[in-house]
């Protein structure tokens, strides 16, 4: 596949980046500014936010990362067509679900991860667990948005 903007010059190799932040509601928002910064100007930037701010949110409400002294972490792995997120966290009772929107101000943010991304799920257990959203790319428009 070829494009008058993109001639193959700038290839893009698959990456992977962690980044571990205190269990506190601080944290939601430098998870964010990690989402951002690392993704610069791929076409998924704001979905990928988004997501991240969600399930950092959740990490910070609704598991142990809460406790005093806890952690999640954050991980983007990256291939030229497509997007991995990840929120780990020192897990809890509940397992994350979907759950029905209501009037309530919380339990829509599954919901939204749900409808951003092209699949998402749950791995782990009660002592841990990750809360993962895939986004496709077009590998033409991550490639340009790399070589910027």
């Amino acid at each position: 596949m070829s494009s008058p903007l993109y001639d193959g010059a700038c290839p893009m190799p698959a990456w992977r980046l962690s980044r571990h932040f205190l269990g506190r509601p601080a944290s939601v928002t430098e998870a964010r500014r990690f989402i951002t910064t690392t993704l610069g100007t791929w076409p998924v930037i704001e979905s990928a936010e988004l997501i991240v701010s969600e399930l950092a949110t959740n990490a910070v409400r609704h598991t142990a990362s809460a406790r005093f002294g806890g952690k999640f972490t954050v991980s983007i792995q990256a291939e030229p067509d497509q997007v991995w997120l990840g929120v780990v966290d020192e897990g809890g009772p509940e397992v994350p679900r979907l759950v029905r929107p209501s009037d309530d101000e919380g339990g829509r943010g599954l919901l939204l991860v749900a409808n951003l991304a092209d699949n998402w799920g749950v791995y782990g257990n009660h002592t841990g667990r990750t809360v993962w959203a895939l986004l496709k790319v077009d590998p033409i428009a991550a490639a340009q948005a790399a070589c910027r």
